[in-house]
């Protein structure tokens, strides 16, 4: 299968170094004439930022919104770990750009770069210069390659990370398929904040789905560099109905924390020195806002992008807004559906700053759905507001623990409806 992206991450590190040369460099390049409505550079097409173009366009179709995205079909990380328990195939997670492109929005299948705040343009790695009066950035996340030993990118070649939606998601899914059966499949799950919360173990529970159909001598083992993860009690009930002793959980309290990969012989080694072999290892490395936030400035040393939560503005930059999982937003989690929220309220907050208001009351909500079996669903769902500067958690629960096998099958066609609606929200198109 031809890769979903238009350019390796290799060719655009290799351009963005020689585009980041400079502020001169954008200097010396014409850029777009700004219409008298206001001039808007929206930079990443997922949650944040293709739901902030299309909500902006909304609000006031007479301002210029410039979409940059290098995917032509973008790919989301919600709803892949289906495909790994071969309840979807990859392609239905793919969504196009028409629809923007019919509201209006100029949608640009490139790299972004560069960012110079001061001239306020931002530098595409085909060359092309941009000009702003408002930019939102919706990155989503990089890796800290190398601050877990032995593995950098060349490594994930050999043990897939599989936690951006594309060919690392392909590769992991051909690695379980030709795994023996009675094969050890091991996950390597990172310490808190990363990109979906609750993500490996749904994962895990599909892949337990697989295996336990396909392979049903084989096992999974979870080292995690936690002790307590998101809708643990809920995953745990349903690990123990529906998979006994497939699911193997071990936490940080009892050696579950990761510090040396071997990816070459798909081996690991924990804090305390013991080493556990497997036939396929899907490690989720220590993670950061994506490469274009860095380079713009807006992040702080955490890595992340700490916004004003009225707006989702940089705090660091004025006239950059910043969405989605590379904002530092607690106790919104880096989910699909809080990127949604959060451009939303931006696209209201940018749409008001051109016409010299201020920006509205903001209040946000987020649902994630989890599947544990294919009748099986979870859900956890909080909504949240802004007090005293800060962003607070109002309301929200998780399902009750005691449902019966119908609430669960409820909740199962509840997520499917819930990705089906966002992504027409989103993107104007469904699975």
């Amino acid at each position: 299968m031809k890769s979903p992206q238009n350019f390796s991450r290799r060719q655009w590190l290799s351009r963005v170094g020689k585009a980041t040369a400079a502020g001169a460099v954008l200097l010396s390049v014409p850029a777009y004439a700004r219409p008298s409505a206001g001039n808007v550079v929206i930079v990443g097409g997922g949650y944040g930022g293709a739901t902030a173009a299309r909500y902006i366009k909304r609000r006031n179709p007479a301002i210029q919104v410039t979409l940059v995205e290098p995917a032509k079909t973008f790919y989301t990380c919600p709803f892949t770990n289906l495909y790994f328990g071969g309840l979807r195939t990859f392609e239905q997670q793919g969504h196009g750009f028409d629809d923007l492109r019919a509201l209006g929005v100029e949608v640009i299948h490139d790299y972004a770069s560069a960012v110079d705040a001061s001239t306020k343009q931002v530098r595409l790695a085909g060359g092309q210069t941009l000009a702003y009066d408002k930019l939102l950035l919706s990155p989503g996340i990089d890796f800290r390659w190398g601050t877990l030993e032995g593995y950098d990118e060349a490594d994930s070649l050999l043990a897939p990370h599989a936690w951006k939606a594309g060919e690392q998601s392909i590769l992991l899914k051909k690695q379980l398929e030709a795994m023996p059966d009675g094969g050890t499949f091991m996950m390597v799950i990172p310490d808190n904040p990363f990109r979906c919360p609750p993500g490996p173990y749904e994962r895990a529970s599909m892949v337990a789905h697989y295996l336990k159909h396909n392979k049903p001598k084989s096992k999974i083992l979870m080292l995690d560099a936690k002790d307590a993860f998101s809708k643990q009690g809920l995953f745990q009930d349903g690990w123990n109905e529906l998979y006994g002793d497939l699911i193997e959980w071990v936490p940080f309290s009892k050696d579950g924390k990761v510090v040396r990969v071997d990816a070459k012989n798909l081996s690991v080694e924990t804090e305390f020195g013991e080493i556990h072999k497997a036939d396929v290892i899907n490690v989720i490395p220590p993670q950061k806002a994506g490469a274009i936030a860095e380079q713009a400035g807006v992040t702080n040393d955490s890595g992340w992008v700490p916004v004003n939560p009225q707006s989702f503005e940089s705090e660091l930059i004025p006239e950059i807004y910043v969405v989605g999982d590379a904002t530092i937003a607690s106790p919104m989690p880096k989910s699909g559906f809080s990127a949604n929220a959060q451009a939303k309220v931006a696209a209201a907050a940018i749409v008001n700053a051109l016409d010299d208001k201020p920006a509205a009351q903001a209040s946000f909500t987020n649902t994630c759905y989890s599947l544990i079996g294919p009748d099986y669903g979870i859900s956890v769902g909080h909504l949240y507001a802004v007090e005293d500067g800060k962003l607070v958690e109002a309301s929200g629960g998780v399902s009750p623990k005691e449902a019966d096998a119908n609430f669960r099958k409820l909740e199962a066609e509840y997520g499917e409806a819930w990705y089906n609606a966002i992504a027409l929200d989103t993107w104007g198109t469904r699975a």
